[in-house]
């Protein structure tokens, strides 16, 4: 019996009573349906977005291929405020010519030297791509984005529709208000 009470008390919104308005089923049904949205929807867009996320970093892995190069200038000394500058460096991209172009290196070092830079399919510079433990952690952040903003705004269309639904429970008040006050 206890256990049932408890349930009633929980579904009072549905019950059947004297004191039940139209607006409040509907109240209850805006709340069950923001939780749904918030439970199901939120969840989804988190997966769907991590699982996006995850398939173009893996993708980025996949395609790009570091290839060794050597600085034609020399990179500035470090300072307090940078440790890499962009020098010219020249690299023979896989099955393709020697090309030139610039891009970051850690700062100090001297023309001739060799580094390692990073290229796309077609042999254009490009950065690193992520490790698999950076993606995995960037897939996660766009997915808790992803679900933190269903839920934002299934909350907040709730808010507004709770609090369109009390200001006319309380225009409501008022018309009956202003019937019963005479009497």
């Amino acid at each position: 019996m206890r256990a049932r009470g408890r349930t009633s008390r929980w579904l009072w919104r549905w019950r059947a009573n004297p004191l039940r308005r139209h607006d409040d089923v509907l109240e209850a049904w805006l709340v069950l349906a923001v939780w749904l949205i918030v439970a199901v929807g939120g969840t989804f867009a988190g997966f769907m977005a991590a699982r996006s996320a995850a398939d173009v970093l893996a993708h980025q892995r996949a395609e790009r291929a570091p290839v060794p190069a050597v600085l034609l200038t020399d990179a500035p000394q470090a300072s307090e405020t940078y440790r890499r500058a962009v020098v010219t460096v020249r690299w023979t991209p896989v099955g393709g010519p020697a090309r030139t172009g610039k891009t970051l290196v850690d700062a100090g070092r001297t023309a001739g030297s060799h580094v390692v830079v990073w290229t796309n399919p077609r042999g254009d510079l490009t950065t690193e791509p992520p490790g698999p433990t950076e993606s995995l952690a960037e897939a996660a952040l766009f997915g808790a984005g992803a679900a933190l903003g269903v839920t934002g705004l299934a909350l907040g269309a709730g808010a507004v529709g709770r609090c369109l639904l009390d200001r006319r429970r309380v225009e409501s008040w008022g018309r009956e208000w202003d019937q019963l006050a005479p009497h």
